[in-house]
């Protein structure tokens, strides 16, 4: 098991304070911490306290899981290990550049026209009433 505790379900204003005073009477702790968000600062609402002893680790667990703190009920455990993730999204990531962006195949310009000079259609081709020529009715 260990020493440390996992608090779940914690109010956003629950202090380290406030949480180390309600896990005080069942041993001596070491640290309290309070998980906040770095954009906003805001608690995130869990948090750990991690105590001198095994023993009054599982005291305060059987003790303080399922209570209220702060006005809310609480869910309290010994954490799990943080799970191997893989690469995070976000941004571009290893996607390359111009060529490889879709695997191997060859998006270069230079096998197919790409012009628009030799097109019997557009905007302005005013043979077969386009968007540049006013309209006759």
């Amino acid at each position: 098991m260990g020493n440390k505790l996992f608090f779940g379900g914690l109010a956003w204003g629950t202090t380290e304070a406030s949480l180390k005073a309600a896990c005080e009477e069942f041993g001596e702790i070491e640290e309290v911490r309070i998980i906040v968000d770095r954009a906003t600062g805001r608690s995130k609402g869990f948090g750990f306290v991690t105590f001198t002893t095994d023993e009054a680790a599982q005291n305060a667990k059987n003790a303080l899981d399922g209570t209220m703190l702060d006005g809310r009920t609480i869910k309290v455990d010994f954490p799990r290990e943080r799970e191997e993730r893989g690469p995070r999204g976000g941004g571009y990531g290893d996607r390359g550049g111009y060529g490889d962006r879709y695997g191997d195949r060859d998006r270069g310009y230079g096998d197919r026209d790409r012009g628009y000079g030799d097109r019997d259609r557009g905007y302005g081709d005013r043979d077969r009433g386009g968007w540049g020529r006013d309209r006759r009715y």
